[in-house]
């Protein structure tokens, strides 16, 4: 495979081709900044609602459906996705199908109708996506915990939104943020796959070099300030009680985030981790359970997340806390250590097979960090990374003043107070 090449186009639109000679299908990928943590109280979700509206009918295919059905047409898959740092819009498709897929999602970026009666519409869809994913506990947990880390801030917000909100965005307000956030100095265009490098690129410069070159505005720094433990539960009426424990870490940017991703793998990163040995296979406590490490832009945590029997909640998270501990206090074993490395780097190529894939990665590296760091120089970072790092790395995080618990279930005032009492190290 060709390395991926990076083009700055005079208006500030960055192109990123990562070309694969072998591929079967093509992929392209939309990325723009414009999610939850550029919203202010008053535009939370707009981010969010205004990805659906794209396909709501645009200047070329203005009925709603037009567009699902002309990807269906071509036998493509397709969707779009708003994330807190970035929304996406992408589509694969046969290599010898590019060009028009390429035409449909440039049209949906660049010319959305926003008709009123569609937004009319489109709000009950999100309300009940809402409600949908109040019934997912799995996914509720995970905003509890934003929500408990950072509070009432951009980074604790919902990316969906409130009800309130939802229900109050006028064509005026979607208008709005399009001006101000997809502007061409936050987009990225990615093409992945088998193409020809040079006809893929001019049709980029027709579609988007006409645009004007605008400054986007920055994002609001995160806050962040705590000195003890804390806990945020709610209650529902379930079969399992949902956990995640989580700690806060810091930017992707930091030089210590290969080793805090070590640290996720060997503790939660699969079959062969400590907790799942533990809590699963051992105590039969739980059938989902992982760590990982959560880093943005300006601030990170490290999460521990479970579906746990309610008979053993109190075990399970006492296990967890002494698993923290043991990777606080001792070094991981070189034959462990090696086994992680192997994982991690066979879970990284396996994962960039697809052009769509490719596409999500190198767009990603590049929406936010602005470089294009190859999948073999992060398994290079990621195999030198020693046992006392990945140590400093735990010490860093599992502290008293770092940790989180969110929570679903069952728990009433009292099982709260006994939960309470066990986040200590």
């Amino acid at each position: 495979m060709k390395p991926p090449r990076k083009i700055v186009l005079p208006n500030g639109l960055r192109v990123v081709l990562v070309p694969q000679a072998s591929s079967l299908a093509a992929s392209v990928l939309v990325l723009v900044e414009a999610g939850s943590e550029y919203e202010t109280r008053r535009l939370n979700g707009i981010s969010h609602f205004l990805e659906h509206m794209t396909f709501k009918g645009t200047a070329l295919r203005p009925r709603p459906g037009m567009i699902a059905e002309e990807f269906a047409a071509l036998g493509a898959q397709s969707n779009a996705f708003t994330s807190q740092e970035f929304t996406g819009y992408w589509a694969k498709a046969e290599a010898k199908k590019l060009k028009k897929i390429m035409e449909i999602v440039t049209d949906l970026y660049l010319h959305p109708l926003l008709a009123p009666e569609e937004i009319e519409k489109e709000r009950g869809v999100i309300v009940e996506e809402l409600n949908m994913y109040e019934d997912t506990p799995t996914r509720k947990v995970q905003d509890l915990l934003l929500a408990l880390l950072y509070g009432d801030q951009p980074a604790g917000w919902d990316v969906v939104g409130t009800r309130e909100n939802v229900r109050r965005f006028t064509r005026d307000d979607f208008a709005a943020y399009r001006r101000a956030r997809y502007v061409t100095s936050g987009t990225v265009v990615v093409i992945a796959g088998r193409f020809d490098e040079k006809a893929v690129l001019a049709r980029i410069r027709a579609a988007f070099g006409g645009l004007p070159r605008r400054r986007r505005a920055p994002k609001e720094k995160t806050r962040e300030r705590q000195t003890k433990p804390g806990l945020l539960v709610r209650y529902k009426k379930s079969d399992q009680g949902h956990l995640v424990l989580g700690f806060r870490a810091f930017d992707l940017f930091d030089r210590r985030r290969y080793a805090l991703r070590v640290l996720a793998d060997v503790l939660g990163g699969g079959m062969h981790s400590r907790l799942w040995k533990k809590i699963r296979e051992e105590l039969g406590a739980a059938y989902y359970l992982g760590a990982d490490a959560e880093l943005s832009l300006d601030h990170g945590f490290f999460e521990i997340a479970a579906g746990v029997d309610h008979a053993k909640v109190e075990t399970v998270l006492r296990a967890v806390i002494d698993e923290c501990r043991m990777l606080r206090d001792t070094l991981v074993p070189a034959d462990e250590l090696a086994r992680t490395k192997d994982h991690m780097a066979g879970s990284i190529i396996l994962g960039l097979e697809t052009a769509d894939e490719l596409a999500s990665f190198y767009g990603g590296e590049e929406i936010l960090t602005g470089t294009l760091l190859p999948p073999e120089k992060i398994i290079d970072r990621i195999r030198k990374t020693t046992a006392e790092e990945v140590r400093a790395a735990a010490r860093d995080v599992f502290r008293n003043e770092k940790m989180n618990l969110a929570a679903i279930g069952p728990y009433r005032a009292g099982e709260k107070k006994k939960l309470s009492k066990i986040l200590t190290f």
